[in-house]
C-alpha cells in the first residue's frame, strides 16, 4: 500500500475521477447475460463498495465517469475478431442500447453531473472512446478505476490509462472478475506493476480529509 500523504496527494478531488467500468445490468445485475460474474460482484461486495465509493465522489466532489458496454442489434461496428465477441453473440441477455441491460446498476447511484460513456466495440473502456478527451477536459490526473472484470476490461483500462499519462489507482476490493481467486492474483503480478493499489476504505478516507485553506 502506498503512503497515506501520497495517496491523500494522488486523489486530490480536483484532479481525480472515478471510473465505473461495465457496471450495467447485463453485466453485473440481477439478470446478468454473465450469471457467474454477478454473483462475484455481487456476493464479495464489489458491487456495494463500487457505489460507496461513487456515493463518496458525489460527496466530495469527484468526478464520476461510468463505462458503458453496448452492442447494436445489427451487430454493426462491433468486434468479431476474438473468440470473446463470438460467445457474447450467444449470450441470453444482449446489451442493446436503450434497454435496462445498459443501464447501471442498483445499487450504484447516477446524478446528473456523472458522465455515461457508451461503446460499441473493443475491449477497452478507454481505448477508443471519447473517456481520454474527457478526462482531459476535466482536468484529470489520477484515474480510479473500480469495476468489471479483472479478467479483461479492468487490466485494459488501467494499461490504458498509464500508456496516456494517468496515474491510476485501483481499489483492489472494487474490483471483480471470475475465478475469484483470479483477481488478487492479477492485481499483485500485474495491476501493482503500474498503479497504485488501494481500498475503497482508503479511497474514501482521503476524499473525507478537510481541505487545506490557503493562508490570505
Amino acid at each position: 500500500m502506498p503512503m497515506r500523504e501520497q495517496l491523500v496527494e494522488q486523489l486530490d478531488p480536483d484532479g481525480t475521477v472515478l471510473l465505473t467500468v461495465e457496471c450495467q445490468n447485463g453485466v453485473v445485475g440481477a439478470d446478468s447475460a454473465l450469471p457467474e460474474l454477478a454473483t462475484e460482484a455481487r456476493s464479495s461486495g464489489v458491487l456495494a463498495r463500487i457505489a460507496r465509493l461513487v456515493a463518496g465522489a458525489h460527496e466530495a466532489g469527484v468526478q464520476v465517469l461510468h463505462a458503458v458496454a453496448e452492442r447494436r442489434p445489427d451487430g454493426r461496428g462491433s468486434n468479431h475478431n476474438a473468440r470473446l465477441f463470438r460467445a457474447a453473440l450467444r449470450l441470453p441477455v444482449q446489451q442493446h442500447p436503450g434497454t435496462e441491460a445498459v443501464r447501471v446498476a442498483a445499487p450504484i447511484e447516477v446524478t446528473d453531473e456523472d458522465i455515461v460513456v457508451r461503446r460499441l466495440h473493443g475491449l477497452s473502456p478507454i481505448a477508443g472512446t471519447d473517456v481520454d478527451a474527457l478526462l482531459r477536459n476535466l482536468g484529470c490526473s489520477t484515474l480510479v478505476v473500480t469495476g468489471v472484470s479483472a479478467n479483461v476490461a479492468i487490466p485494459n483500462a488501467v494499461f490504458d490509462a498509464v500508456n496516456l499519462g494517468y496515474r491510476a489507482v485501483v481499489p483492489a476490493d472494487a474490483i471483480a472478475g471470475v475465478p475469484a481467486e483470479y483477481t488478487p492474483a492479477m492485481v499483485r503480478n500485474t495491476l501493482a506493476l503500474v498503479a497504485t493499489v488501494t481500498t475503497t476504505d482508503d479511497v474514501l478516507a482521503c476524499w473525507k480529509r478537510p481541505k487545506r485553506v490557503t493562508p490570505a
